[in-house]
């Protein structure tokens, strides 16, 4: 257990930033696994960009998200972590209202990274 001068952090506390960064990290091996097998089989496309998978994938990144920012901004008072994960949120929420291609995978791919970077300055944050 480290101890700092003002407060104890224990080595769970990053749990929910360290679930939403590898949730980010499977989202963009989705994004890409999806692109290379679309290029590559595209009897592949149907089932790897069923619309349920984004749908599903976005209400995790929400839950998550507000859960993990949420706990962040409640310990250590920064508004930045939970500005730009929210950023991320609506930028993949507005991937979701696009017609499946190019466009899609770029603002979801964007998205993603954008919320993984929330995730990691709340990660630093509580550090």
């Amino acid at each position: 257990m480290l101890v700092l001068t003002w407060q104890k952090i224990t080595r769970t506390e990053g749990w929910l930033d360290g679930l939403g960064l590898g949730l980010a990290g499977l989202c963009l091996v989705h994004c890409l696994t999806t692109t290379v097998a679309l290029a590559l089989l595209a009897s592949a496309g149907g089932l790897l960009l069923d619309p349920i998978i984004h749908e599903v994938g976005l209400v995790f990144a929400i839950a998550f998200g507000t859960l993990a920012l949420g706990k962040g901004l409640w310990d250590h008072g920064f508004m930045m972590p939970a500005a730009i994960g929210a950023l991320g949120i609506g930028v993949m929420a507005g991937a979701l209202t696009l017609p499946h291609g190019d466009g899609e995978i770029f603002f979801t791919i964007a998205g993603v990274a954008i919320l993984a970077l929330g995730h990691d300055l709340n990660y630093r944050a509580t550090r």
